[in-house]
């Protein structure tokens, strides 16, 4: 018998309420960026939001090197699925469905397809300010290890069919400007 305090849901029951959440993170995200951005203007509110980005997804890198380095292992691309607290669901809910592509050359990309949250920002006609969330992937990757950084070879709000991302490593020029207050460290996601 199930205890009727803590429900059992099925995948596709669970897959909806993630695009749910999906769905409101991607509101929110544009109801701060619009409202900065009309305080502020153009350059100074990309430049307060690319801070506050820097500040969410430093935290979600930090965490997830921690419960790596708890469990036993180096903060290095291979384990950082290892953390959990931050870890991006494997069902689908976010995106439609995740892929990874392994390059002729050995380079490995993964592919999500049917970002929600690109969805929601082409529907509202904000695709560009949706996009400034979409950096919080190459700094949260920081935050995990400075060495490496997360980039985007096609974003849903940069009107592409889908996302890849790739692990790359930094150089020192970029690791000190990300870690320089005030400086552009966007240009890293390219």
């Amino acid at each position: 018998m199930q205890d009727q305090n803590s429900p059992s849901i099925d995948l596709e029951e669970a897959g909806r309420a993630l695009a749910s959440v999906s769905r409101r993170i991607a509101l929110l995200h544009l109801a701060y960026a619009r409202a900065i951005m009309n305080e502020l203007g153009q350059e100074r509110g990309t430049r307060l939001i690319s801070e506050a980005i820097k500040d969410y997804a430093l935290k979600i890198g930090e965490k997830t090197k921690a419960e790596v380095e708890d469990q036993g292992y180096e903060a290095i691309p291979e384990n950082f699925e290892k953390g959990l607290s931050y870890a991006l669901p494997k069902i689908p809910g976010m995106h439609s469905g995740w892929e990874v592509i392994h390059e002729p050359d050995g380079r490995k990309k993964l592919r999500a397809n049917g970002c929600i949250l690109g969805k929601v920002w082409k529907e509202y006609g904000q695709e560009k300010l949706g996009r400034l969330y979409c950096y919080m992937d190459t700094a949260k990757y920081m935050g995990y290890n400075p060495l490496y950084k997360l980039v985007h070879h096609q974003a849903l709000p940069d009107g592409d069919e889908c996302c890849e991302f790739e692990v790359q490593e930094t150089t020192p020029e970029e690791r000190d400007d990300f870690a320089t207050p005030g400086r552009d460290w966007f240009y890293m996601d390219g």
